[in-house]
């Protein structure tokens, strides 16, 4: 087992019951990913984690202002230059980057805000909150949604 599925799994237990009821939301209902922070380098994990969405079925654009393709898929900068629907943003930046982030996704309509491990901004969760975004911090998604899979 990764260390990110042992962290995930033993944050699980620690979750509160409206960011597990999130959790369980977005994972149910995501279709439309953007991943912010989307790298072209196949040892990040951003990379590995968009590999993994496409191959269960999700359409995913890579948001990369400094790579033209990630994975066969051309990069657009900025979340606002995604043409078409998309419902969850995740996440691959500092948590001191966030906020503009947040904002971008409220801007494109998007439902979900997702911070993967290690990125946690209470600023930009509470403003995505009051726009009506279900907001994860601080979780893997591709763990989480394993997980789903295996319950």
């Amino acid at each position: 087992m990764d260390a990110a599925l042992r962290l995930t799994r033993a944050r699980a237990g620690s979750a509160s019951v409206s960011e597990r009821e999130d959790v369980a939301t977005i994972l149910a209902t995501m279709r439309h990913i953007a991943i912010v922070g989307a790298s072209d380098n196949p040892a990040r994990d951003s990379q590995r984690i968009m590999s993994y969405l496409v191959k269960e079925g999700f359409d995913v654009m890579p948001v990369n202002p400094n790579a033209a393709r990630v994975l066969d898929r051309a990069c657009v900068a900025t979340l606002e230059e995604i043409e078409g629907p998309i419902d969850t943003v995740v996440c691959f930046r500092r948590s001191s980057e966030i906020l503009p982030i947040a904002q971008s996704a409220i801007a494109i309509g998007a439902s979900h805000l997702w911070m993967q491990l290690g990125v946690v901004n209470q600023a930009a969760a509470e403003l995505a909150r009051g726009a009506g975004l279900k907001v994860v911090m601080n979780r893997c998604i591709m763990v989480d949604h394993r997980r789903s899979a295996e319950d």
